[in-house]
């Protein structure tokens, strides 16, 4: 005989795959995520009371993993808030965005990394989407000062780290660029717009160019960590951080080519990015590694031949290839933008897209009410090599998710 605590979670359980089942294909098929999200954000929200320990992702004993105020997964929490508002129109939403956004102030001066697009923009960039203040127009615009700092002239691009050595120990790093800088560049983008400064735009492009030129490969899969040469802007090294290996395509990576080569196309109207972004999702979608259900394991070629690790991989260690659910919304989100671009010829990617987001709102990733620490999606992928965040819920994952929901929703 069930306890009353086993017979509500059973309950729970069984409200929520009937209403996945029962959702109809169209507009509104994915609503019930958001009902989800209501619910799972209430929890985090009256848990997470100190605005300076944002929520990031699960500790082993299930209790919310924070990080602090200049992690660069910060914005990511308001920026779901803003996502779940724009959803709903509740002011109760619109209000704790505002406080959790607001905590993130600071970071307007931070140049010790490139993240700042990620921080301020996922959180001050939807903000003044509905609130358009003008106290948030000047962060933004001196986030972007910030993030600019970052930029060298000769190599053309924003150095995204300090100095650190490669996983092969050896080989040192001290201008390296990651795939994932290509998403900061929207922050730069804004900040030409508002305040008339070509500079901006000109450093976007820029960078744009150089990862274009050196982080894609000739089959449109791409490395991970390229490193230049101050003096001259020779590339030195291609290889990776957070991948399986140097000549692998880490999928998360892939998924930051794919948008960020889309948002370019946005801004720019060159043909030559949407093309980029194109071949990067065709690359993807037609892996021969991709499971059935489209989300990705973390790695395209992880354990596969030819592909050596540098750090210590033991395959001993792995019973199971783990996915990352967040490469997979990312990837969503970027393919519901680009096939707006692309007339006629956008059918098989939203499709793609929408079999994505199927997948991610199936119980398979999809949390049930009270669980998975009131995040999300489960299944996503922090850093392998790391030893860090492996299958678990991840706050980017839920950001990515939710904001593919909207486009969906948004489509004509």
């Amino acid at each position: 005989m069930f306890t009353r605590k086993c017979g509500s979670a059973v309950l729970l359980l069984l409200v929520a795959l009937c209403s996945f089942a029962q959702q109809k294909k169209g507009k509104d098929e994915f609503d019930f995520v958001f009902r989800l999200a209501e619910r799972q954000y209430t929890d985090m929200l009256a848990i997470s009371k100190d605005l300076h320990r944002y929520p990031r992702t699960s500790n082993p004993d299930g209790s919310v993993h924070y990080d602090t105020v200049d992690d660069w997964t910060g914005g990511f929490w308001p920026g779901c808030l803003w996502n779940v508002y724009q959803f709903t129109k509740k002011n109760t939403w619109e209000k704790a965005a505002i406080e959790w956004t607001e905590s993130l102030e600071n970071n307007q001066y931070n140049t010790r990394h490139h993240d700042i697009g990620f921080m301020m923009y996922s959180s001050y960039g939807n903000a003044i989407k509905f609130v358009p203040r003008e106290a948030y127009k000047k962060i933004l615009i001196r986030s972007a000062q910030s993030l600019i700092t970052r930029y060298n002239p000769v190599v053309k691009s924003i150095k995204s780290w300090d100095y650190r050595k490669s996983w092969d120990g050896k080989t040192e790093w001290f201008f390296p660029v990651i795939i994932d800088n290509m998403m900061n560049l929207e922050l730069l983008f804004y900040a030409g717009k508002v305040t008339g400064d070509p500079a901006y735009r000109k450093i976007a492009i820029d960078h744009a160019e150089t990862t274009m030129k050196y982080h894609v490969r000739k089959d449109y899969s791409s490395y991970h960590v390229v490193d230049y040469d101050t003096i001259t802007g020779r590339m030195l090294h291609r290889q990776t951080c957070q991948g399986f290996a140097d000549n692998s395509t880490w999928a998360r990576g892939q998924a930051w080519g794919i948008y960020g080569f889309t948002l370019m196309y946005r801004e720019t109207k060159d043909k030559r990015y949407l093309t980029t972004a194109k071949k990067m999702a065709d690359f993807f979608m037609n892996h021969p590694n991709l499971p059935k259900d489209k989300i990705p394991y973390w790695d395209f070629n992880a354990g596969q031949p030819g592909y050596k690790a540098d750090w210590k991989y033991n395959p001993a260690d792995f019973k199971y290839t783990p996915r990352d659910a967040s490469a997979a919304a990312i990837t969503a989100s970027a393919l519901l933008e680009m096939q707006g671009y692309l007339g006629k010829a956008g059918a098989p990617y939203k499709a793609f897209a929408i079999e994505i987001l199927r997948s991610l709102s199936s119980p398979a990733y999809l949390a049930t009410p009270g669980t998975n620490s009131h995040f999300l999606l489960k299944h996503s992928v922090g850093s392998i090599p790391h030893g860090n965040e492996i299958d678990v819920p991840l706050v980017y994952a839920d950001y990515y998710f939710l904001e593919a929901l909207l486009r969906f929703r948004n489509m004509k």
